[in-house]
């Protein structure tokens, strides 16, 4: 596995024309090999403006290949506090070349996940510009907040997967309850490798005070449902010991399959939001 970047207590960014700092970030990541695997597949880049998850799979270590040559792509997009979604676009593309140079010799190919959420501005206002290509997830969730102290909000999965099952749902063929036991639950119909243009759905999320992300493989998502998730990332933990406890309970649950959480949270914000939230919605797909 790959990993770049390191955890943050406390980082200040300061936004276009304002005075101080605009927004201050807080992170973490956290990964394990599972319980039955012999190699973490799974790379991440935790390093603002950028974070992402990214799940390899191939085989014979060329899985790790393939994740290692997406986040290592995108730990060159670095460098300035915001970024543009088309610096995601062109990391994406260039980590399909680099797979499939080192895959050429292998006759099934190889390819990987990638799930992240990378900080961008939109009129001058900071938000997350999240991505997704295949299983892994990223997830969002409101924590206590200065505009709304006291509350919290619903847990969101943000991003939607490319999968046969998930397409099942979507088609009513299937009930969510009823993908993971699913014979073909771990089919995916995205990713990036395998020779092909990577296709890569967007969504944004403003930047707002208390939203907390999460980004996980699935040895998370498949290992624990959306009460466990929500109840650990609104435990009151920093994100270095929530992303802790959140591969420690998918290793409880079965740890199947390599575990990777990075927690990412908007610690204030002095955004002023007019661009909504894209999130999707229940019972409405993003149109391919």
């Amino acid at each position: 596995m790959t990993e770049v970047g390191r955890s943050s207590a406390e980082l200040a960014l300061t936004l276009p024309g304002r005075d101080g700092p605009g927004v201050r970030l807080a992170w973490a990541a956290a990964t394990d090999v599972g319980l039955r695997r012999k190699l973490n597949e799974d790379s991440y880049i935790a390093e603002s403006p950028i974070f992402a998850v990214a799940d390899g799979m191939g085989g014979h270590s060329a899985g790790d290949v393939a994740s290692a040559a997406v986040v290592n792509r995108l730990a060159l997009a670095l460098g300035a506090d915001f970024i543009e979604p088309a610096a995601i676009e062109l990391a994406l593309h260039d980590a399909t070349e680099d797979i499939a140079r080192a895959a050429e010799d292998l006759p099934l190919g190889v390819g990987t996940t990638v799930t992240g959420a990378a900080l961008t501005l939109h009129e001058g206002e900071p938000y997350w510009v999240v991505f997704n290509v295949g299983d892994s997830r990223v997830y969002a969730i409101e924590l206590d907040s200065g505009e709304r102290p006291g509350t919290l909000g619903a847990l969101v999965q943000v991003t939607v997967d490319h999968s046969v099952v998930q397409e099942l749902v979507a088609a009513g063929l299937i009930r969510p309850e009823d993908a993971e036991s699913h014979p073909e639950s771990n089919v995916i119909t995205r990713a990036v490798g395998f020779n092909a243009e990577p296709r890569i759905d967007f969504w944004a999320v403003p930047a707002r005070t208390g939203l907390r992300l999460l980004l996980c493989s699935d040895g998370l998502s498949k290992e624990l449902d959306d009460p466990q998730i929500s109840g650990l990332l609104t435990h009151g933990l920093n994100p270095a010991d929530t992303a802790a406890a959140l591969v420690a309970a998918a290793l409880d649950s079965g740890g199947r399959d390599n575990v990777t959480a990075v927690v990412v949270d908007v610690v204030a914000s002095d955004g002023d939001f007019e661009l909504d939230d894209t999130t999707p919605r229940a019972g409405r797909r993003r149109s391919e």
